[in-house]
């Protein structure tokens, strides 16, 4: 069976952020036409962010998916990491604050930046 590679940026049972690929089924349509079932969505917003912008730590608000229209992004985490995404590429940003947790920047969430010499151009879909 063909899947999508989906990217998932997410809160471990620790309250770190952390990536894992998750495989969406493209198991409907046709064989020149392959889709993936109906995925729910809750609206979209796009956003460019100039040369030189990074945010402090935090978690996403609600799961969104984020895809990279142009210059590139780099999401990085606690342990020091970090990943770049260009355009084309994607990440679902599910890094929520654990229930019932207060934000520690120390430990809880990811910061993203723009990377590179272009603004960053990025669309978010909830879902």
């Amino acid at each position: 069976m063909t899947t999508f590679t989906k990217v998932v940026l997410y809160t471990g049972a620790d309250g770190r952020a952390a990536f894992r690929d998750e495989q969406v089924p493209l198991d409907q349509g046709t064989p020149q036409s392959m889709l993936s079932a109906l995925l729910p969505s809750g609206g979209f917003q796009l956003r460019r962010s100039p040369v030189g912008f990074r945010s402090q730590f935090h978690c996403s608000p609600h799961p969104q998916w984020v895809f990279i229209l142009g210059g590139a992004m780099e999401i990085g985490l606690q342990d020091g990491s970090s990943r770049v995404f260009r355009p084309g590429q994607h990440f679902h940003s599910a890094d929520l604050l654990p229930h019932g947790a207060t934000f520690d920047p120390g430990v809880h969430g990811h910061w993203s930046a723009q990377s590179g010499d272009q603004p960053l151009v990025t669309l978010f879909v909830r879902g």
